[in-house]
């Protein structure tokens, strides 16, 4: 048998490369007869268009608008330590048990004491002695000008202030007075919720000067805590907030650090 080269059959060849150069041609894609193509028209009075996201077409109202813009400012600018310590607010656990003590000291109602002077007119009338036990002894105190005369004659026990109050300079010196004076405080989030307190809309800043003996333990722990978490934290006193760029300026930023970062590649290219 003479040995030679292996015969292959012509099922075993292997077609040929396309040729990259020739024009590609177009599939034919095979059309289903039953489903016809439906176009649809988004002109008006036409099809429904898709659903994406219209919030900026949508007119927000004002008070919005001031949220959103003062909320950008904020994070833009560099906040000092003086207006930057409101950020530091109580822990939702704590502000509720604040709220809580506090709850049991509001003062009376207009309807409330309406009700207790007319009480005591008929007992006066009817030849009585005049009872004042109807009367809470202790009362939460609240109006600047009166926490601060409580403040600085050291006899507030505890103060609360609101962290949004508006304009912010009305209490920005507060915090530094009760430190002065030893007197411990916290800042608690929404000057509406201290406004529930003592039956306004708003309240700027809260106080108690004394409480009843079954409060007094209650008392003293939530002192202890806000003179660990505000009056003694140096931290917050002396730090304001870095400003954040916005995502364009960033942008800007990164693209010039690059182009530096490549000048300074050249540069050491062409010494070598």
């Amino acid at each position: 048998m003479v040995k030679g080269k292996p015969t292959t059959s012509s099922k075993g060849k292997k077609a040929p490369p396309p040729d990259p150069l020739a024009e590609k041609r177009p599939k034919k894609t095979s059309k289903d007869p039953i489903f016809e193509a439906n176009k649809r028209s988004f002109r008006l009075g036409g099809d429904i268009l898709p659903k994406r996201d219209l919030s900026r077409y949508v007119k927000w109202p004002h008070y919005i608008k001031l949220q959103r813009q003062r909320r950008i400012l904020l994070a833009r600018l560099k906040v000092p330590p003086a207006l930057n310590q409101f950020n530091n607010t109580c822990s939702k656990e704590m502000a509720g048990r604040v709220l809580a003590l506090f709850n049991k000291y509001k003062p009376e109602t207009h309807a409330e004491r309406r009700q207790r002077m007319q009480r005591e007119a008929q007992q006066q009338a009817e030849g009585g002695d005049v009872t004042m036990g109807s009367r809470k002894p202790y009362l939460i105190k609240f109006g600047l000008n009166h926490i601060t005369d409580l403040v600085e004659n050291k006899i507030a026990k505890l103060v609360v202030i609101a962290h949004d109050v508006d304009p912010i300079e009305l209490v920005v010196w507060l915090p530094a007075l009760c430190r002065r004076k030893d007197v411990p405080y916290c800042i608690i989030k929404g000057k509406s919720r201290l406004g529930q307190l003592v039956h306004q809309k708003t309240a700027a800043a809260v106080a108690l000067s004394e409480v009843r003996k079954e409060d007094t333990a209650a008392m003293e722990q939530l002192r202890n805590e806000c003179r660990i978490m505000f009056n003694d934290n140096t931290k917050v006193q002396r730090e304001g907030s870095k400003g954040s760029r916005g995502v364009k300026s960033q942008h800007i930023q990164d693209r010039r650090e690059r182009l530096a970062k490549q000048e300074e590649e050249k540069k050491l290219k062409t010494r070598i």
